[in-house]
């Protein structure tokens, strides 16, 4: 199997915050921002393995500030990790200015797992870093420690 760099599946999704998108105290829904990290670390795996990929555990999900009515909300995933046949995706979410600035509002990491044509998890290609940029090995090296807590708290119950 061909490794496949971070850089092949990158994805990126826009969308303008409207009025059903609102929770009850003005602010965007974050079920709804879920939903939508949800469809780009979908559409990212799916990039990355050719196959459609399920959600298998949502790591790390940090809201650092809200989105408002008409914000221009761009999310961007990219798998940072891959082991036998499942990766993990980053999606960073941004409100963007109309002068294309862009400021984070939140950060999360999903597991995802590569399904075969037979609804059966399959192994997925592996991800070939690139060596003159430190911040994917540092994606990988955080994605391994995360892994390592997961496990752990697996085998804890949690």
């Amino acid at each position: 199997m061909e490794p496949k760099k971070v850089t092949d599946s990158l994805t990126e999704q826009i969308h303008v915050v409207i009025y059903p998108d609102i929770n009850g105290f003005g602010r965007l829904f974050g079920g709804q921002l879920l939903k939508w990290i949800d469809e780009v670390a979908g559409a990212t795996a799916r990039r990355h393995c050719g196959n459609n990929a399920t959600t298998a555990a949502i790591d790390n999900l940090q809201f650092k500030a809200g989105a408002f009515i008409n914000d221009v909300l761009v999310l961007t995933g990219r798998v940072t990790y891959v082991g036998k046949t499942s990766m993990e995706v980053r999606v960073d979410t941004y409100k963007e200015n109309p002068d294309g600035t862009r400021h984070p509002i939140n950060r999360a990491y999903f597991v995802m797992v590569n399904m075969g044509e037979d609804g059966k998890p399959t192994e997925a290609p592996p991800l070939l870093l690139n060596p003159d940029d430190p911040a994917e090995q540092m994606e990988w090296d955080n994605a391994l420690k995360r892994r390592e807590l997961r496990l752990m708290r697996r085998k804890e119950g949690f």
